[in-house]
């Protein structure tokens, strides 16, 4: 069984992406992940037309539904509380891509980070990017993605975190906490932590 991340990209209008200009984007982006793009014109036209992208020894998928993603309100609830306008663009929305890396037993970060790197790049090419879902639990706008994604591959601890889990805070009867969302991908579990005071 895959336990890969799976990210949604909203958009204003159901798009396609051209791969061959997506490849060269990741490319430009990030000069240090060898992505492959095709050099001819019958080769190119095929990498335009598939859904995969190879960069480095990894295969990315991103496969465009013309349908909006279904209504979560919990989820753009949450996205609002950083980006108020996280529940008009998940209205406004009539187009996803999925985006995927490919393969089983997948290490969650190395994937998190090459997933995050292809979702700017796609962000970078298809202007009716309105926003991203990571992997069903948060909610970012495209332009914090395009932004942050270009630091998919800084070393630690500047990795884009904030991109793939929320820390949410939260007032109960005894006092105060927060609770991850988003976490368990990276660390099999959530985090909560509540005060008294």
């Amino acid at each position: 069984m895959s336990n890969s991340l799976l990210a949604l990209v909203l958009s204003d209008t159901p798009a396609m992406p051209d791969m061959a200009a997506l490849a060269k984007a990741l490319r430009a982006r990030h000069p240090e992940l060898a992505t492959e793009v095709a050099e001819n014109g019958d080769a190119q036209q095929a990498q335009a037309n598939s859904p995969l992208i190879r960069c480095g020894n990894e295969l990315v998928a991103v496969m465009s539904m013309p349908a909006p993603i279904p209504d979560d309100p919990g989820l753009w609830s949450r996205a609002s509380t950083t980006w108020p306008q996280a529940k008009a663009a998940a209205a406004r929305h009539r187009g996803h891509l999925i985006v995927s890396v490919l393969g089983q037993n997948q290490r969650p970060l190395p994937a998190a980070r090459l997933t995050t790197a292809a979702i700017g790049a796609l962000i970078a090419t298809v202007p009716e990017c309105c926003a991203v879902v990571w992997n069903g639990k948060v909610a970012r706008s495209a332009d914090l993605w395009l932004d942050m994604s270009s630091r998919s591959f800084a070393p630690y601890p500047d990795y884009p975190s904030s991109l793939w889990v929320d820390i949410l805070p939260f007032r109960s009867k005894t006092g105060i906490g927060a609770v991850t969302m988003g976490l368990s991908a990276f660390a099999e579990r959530e985090i909560e932590f509540e005060t008294t005071s």
